[in-house]
């Protein structure tokens, strides 16, 4: 090879190179996903307090994974989560007790890639909630500390459910580090290093934490259903190695 023909090989691969980096496999369209139509008013409403462009950015779910859905409450995290995973993906919502939004949420079209797992946090033994991509936990682990619940089990098993690599994203209602896991049921409130710390001993390595639900003028001394501003909520992302 002649250093002239050299040269144009190497000018050539190095174009090929930036075209590749340039053009990255496309991203899912969190922005659009979250102004579908058929999405409900009152969904819309939580959209203004719950931010769901920047937590499916933060999480960055994929078509085809396989998710649960910890604390489905009415279903409005586990339709995002349908959505973002849909058409081949699945969902399944844990729900330890029935609840009638979260019934009539699964008679609509986008709930159909939806299953409800009625089971309590900590006994997540349906076959089915093995090798899972993601399990999301919002806004309910601090129920955890006051209802009759094992912890530590029901950390286990999560990490059980996940296949190496899987994602654990839990976000929370902020109490003050020294609080703990003790105004749970009083504040509806969880210290964010509490829940790193108890996750953590499950085996889980922490990945990041999204500041996109942070309100610092939050004293985090007051219930969260009558807190006088915004109420201050941690995200954390953690990776079953």
């Amino acid at each position: 090879m002649t250093a002239r023909s050299m040269t144009s090989a190497i000018v050539g691969f190095l174009l090929l190179m930036g075209t590749c980096i340039a053009s990255p496999a496309h991203a899912q369209d969190f922005t659009a996903l979250v102004a579908a139509p058929d999405r409900t008013e009152a969904d819309r409403q939580a959209d203004a307090k719950r931010n769901p462009v920047a937590l499916l950015s933060f999480i960055a779910p994929k078509p085809g994974w396989h998710v649960l859905d910890m604390a489905a409450g009415g279903g409005y995290s586990t339709e995002l989560m349908a959505r973002a995973v849909a058409p081949d993906g699945k969902v399944f919502a844990q729900a330890g007790k029935p609840s009638e939004k979260l019934a009539a949420r699964m008679k609509t079209p986008v709930m159909s890639n939806v299953v409800v797992v009625a089971k309590a946090p900590d006994d997540l033994s349906d076959p089915s909630l093995r090798d899972l991509d993601l399990v999301t936990f919002f806004f309910g682990y601090h129920d955890t500390t006051f209802l009759p619940v094992d912890r530590a089990r029901m950390n286990k098993e999560l990490f059980d459910a996940l296949k190496p690599g899987g994602l654990l994203v839990i976000a929370d209602h902020s109490a003050l580090p020294e609080e703990g896991a003790t105004v749970g049921k009083t504040l509806h409130r969880i210290a964010e290093k509490t829940v790193r710390a108890e996750v953590e001993a499950a085996g889980f390595v922490f990945v990041a934490s999204g500041d996109f639900l942070r309100h610092p003028e939050d004293t985090r001394t007051n219930i969260v259903f009558r807190n006088p501003t915004p109420v201050d909520e941690f995200v954390l992302k953690f990776r079953k190695p």
